[in-house]
């Protein structure tokens, strides 16, 4: 098949729409975004997993700030209509899913310091019976009871304070700039 000028130009500017994308993707179709089991609406359907993974994947390395999310299907299928109630789910969900990943780690991260906290108590505790309760029974059944399981509480509560941090930090970034993001179609 032979190309005129104006199909030419035509593919350059998809080129180019696609290198100044950060995250791309390839559709068969408008299918592709969404959960294979989940028969509603696209209004209402679940985003497939292999979709989220795929732009994690894509995104990890390309995030910064505004996010422009390009998808390429054939130009047969494409619906402008469609399109327009797939750019408000697929926002739908990764605001509701910033929201999820952002109490999710609140709600850790406080556990996590509680933990920690409780172990600086049962130290300081241990700490106090020592100065003032120095022989007998209670002194060693205290001090064997609250150090280790201090120490052992403050470690684990920082540990995982810092655990929670380094995990939840990327993802919470994910939904919240692809919650932002501009999505865009366009025809191969």
């Amino acid at each position: 098949m032979i190309k005129s000028l104006g199909d030419h130009k035509e593919e350059k500017e998809k080129q180019k729409l696609l290198q100044m994308s950060e995250v791309s993707l390839w559709l068969y179709g408008y299918e592709d975004i969404f959960s294979d089991f989940d028969p509603r609406p696209y209004s209402q359907r679940a985003i497939s997993e292999d979709f989220l993974i795929e732009a994690k994947r894509i995104s990890k390395e390309k995030l910064s700030g505004q996010v422009q999310l390009t998808f390429s299907v054939p130009e047969k299928s494409r619906d402008p209509e469609k399109e327009k109630v797939i750019r408000k789910r697929l926002h739908e969900h990764f605001r509701k899913h910033a929201e999820i990943s952002k109490k999710e780690a609140s709600s850790d991260l406080k556990k996590g310091g509680i933990v920690a906290g409780l172990g600086l108590i049962f130290m300081f505790s241990s700490a106090v019976i020592r100065t003032f309760i120095t022989t007998g029974l209670w002194h060693n059944l205290f001090m064997v009871l609250l150090e280790p399981s201090g120490w052992f509480m403050a470690w684990y509560g920082f540990d995982k304070l810092i655990e929670i941090f380094r995990q939840s930090k990327p993802e919470v970034k994910f939904y919240k700039n692809m919650a932002r993001s501009e999505i865009g179609f366009i025809s191969y």
